[in-house]
Formats: structure tokens, C-alpha cells, sequence
């Protein structure tokens, strides 16, 4: 479970969540969620449509107001007011199904204007950052053109490489695959693979089964807003636990 993570890699907790509740309106969508992710760890989440998965994750940067319980990034309590939520979004990136890309701005100022505004670097020091990031993703030579110009999976890369120009310690993905044609997934899942790969705490809400297997330490499963089962995804996969479970991955795994 722990694979070859390093003793500073395991040293507390990046995310703590106690008692996660929310609603919208008189609906539950989470209830009562207790997490923990250790710093360096990868966590798959995956369940059916409206089972919270994506409302977890996004509660976790304070993109959804929580009613009840406690989330804590890196040692900081997550509050309602805008300075504690922009103090944990500092150390938190995200990247969503839609690329989000502003399309009057290239790729390079899509990836610096974060950096120039929220962390006040120089423009030198910014756009060297962006080019290092778009050189990880593979796509260096895409830095002056703009989204429009760019198919859906070098864009959800360039997603990736602007999250990663302010220097996250925790990467969330919230089901990054799902919005592109099969033939862009691989592209996109490979780089997620490769940031595992350099120890990144990461938070990936997908039904990309073959990237659980390579890449999580512990996959979760959800369903009606609660954690119906959490495990490392040899046990997962072979010896689910949870009816529910198995009937899910009976489902997913068949299509």
C-alpha cells in the first residue's frame, strides 16, 4: 500500500476530514465522511453518478460550503471565510472535467497569470515555470497558441501544467478523463501517472479502473454520499468487501 513512498513523503496527514456532512437544500449529498490522505499518497475515488464524489473534492478546496465537520489541508483549517480558503487553495491544485482555460489568452499566459497574481513572481520567473511544466506534460511547442488551436487532450494537459505553475503540494482531479474522445484518455493518463510517479499527494475522482489499478494506493468507493468501502486496490478489485461494491464494479468492469 505504502510502495516505495519515502519516511518524509509519510509524515502527517495532507488532507484530515472529520464528519463531512453537506447539503443542498434537504438533500444529503455527504454524510458523516471520515478521511484521511497521508502526504505522498494517491487515493482513487470512484462510485456512480451522484454519489458525492465530486462534491467531496471539491469541499476539499472550498469550491462547496460544508455544513458540518471538519477538513484540515496541510495542517490548516479550512473556514468559511475567504482568507482561510484562499490560504488552503495555496497549497491545493485542481483540475476539473472542463479544461477551464481562458481562450482570448494562450497557453503560456493561461499558465502564468495565476503565478503573476496570487504569488507575485516576476514575469521571468513565471513564464520559466511555465515552460518547465509544459515541457513535464509534453507540450512545450503549444506555448503561443491558443485553447482553441489545441485538442481536448493537450488542452486538459495544459490544465494540468497551469495547477502545477503554482506549486501545489496536493493535486485534485475531479473525473479529468471523462469530457474526451478514448483516444486523448492514455495521453492525459500518462501524465497523471508520471506526477504519481514523483510523489505527489493526489486526489483522483474517475471510473479509469486500469489507472487505479497502476496508480492508487487506496481506492474508495461511494455511494449515496457516505464511504461504502475503502481499500488497496488489490483487495479492491479482487475481493470487494460491499454488495454495493461488487455490483458496481460488476457493472463497470463488464463495459
Amino acid at each position: 500500500m505504502v510502495n516505495s513512498m519515502s519516511i518524509d513523503q509519510l509524515a502527517g496527514s495532507a488532507i484530515s476530514i472529520k464528519g463531512l456532512s453537506k447539503w443542498y437544500g434537504d438533500f444529503k449529498v455527504l454524510e458523516a465522511i471520515d478521511l484521511n490522505i497521508d502526504n505522498g499518497e494517491k487515493v482513487v475515488i470512484c462510485g456512480p453518478s451522484g454519489s458525492g464524489k465530486s462534491t467531496l473534492i471539491r469541499c476539499v478546496n472550498g469550491l462547496e460550503e460544508h455544513q458540518e465537520g471538519q477538513i484540515e489541508v496541510e495542517g490548516k483549517v479550512l473556514e468559511k471565510d475567504i482568507k482561510s480558503i484562499s490560504k488552503v487553495r495555496a497549497e491545493v491544485g485542481m483540475v476539473f472535467q472542463h479544461f477551464n482555460l481562458f481562450p482570448h489568452l494562450s497557453i503560456l499566459d493561461n499558465c502564468t497569470l495565476a503565478p503573476l497574481t496570487l504569488r507575485n513572481v516576476s514575469r521571468q520567473e513565471a513564464e520559466e515555470t511555465a515552460m518547465h511544466f509544459l515541457e513535464k506534460v509534453k507540450i512545450p511547442d503549444q506555448a503561443h497558441k491558443f485553447p482553441s488551436q489545441l485538442s481536448g487532450g493537450q488542452q486538459q494537459r495544459v490544465a494540468i501544467a497551469r495547477s502545477l505553475c503554482m506549486k501545489p503540494k496536493i493535486m485534485l482531479f475531479d473525473e479529468p478523463t471523462s469530457a474526451l474522445d478514448p483516444e486523448m484518455i492514455k495521453e492525459v493518463l500518462d501524465t497523471m501517472v508520471e506526477l504519481a510517479e514523483e510523489g505527489m499527494t493526489m486526489i483522483c475522482v474517475t471510473h479509469e479502473m486500469g489507472f487505479a489499478r497502476e496508480v492508487a494506493d487506496r481506492v474508495i468507493f461511494m455511494d449515496s454520499g457516505k464511504v461504502v468501502e475503502m481499500n488497496t486496490p488489490e483487495n479492491f478489485f479482487s475481493n470487494p468487501e460491499h454488495p454495493r461494491t461488487k455490483l458496481f464494479l460488476s457493472q463497470i468492469l463488464d463495459h
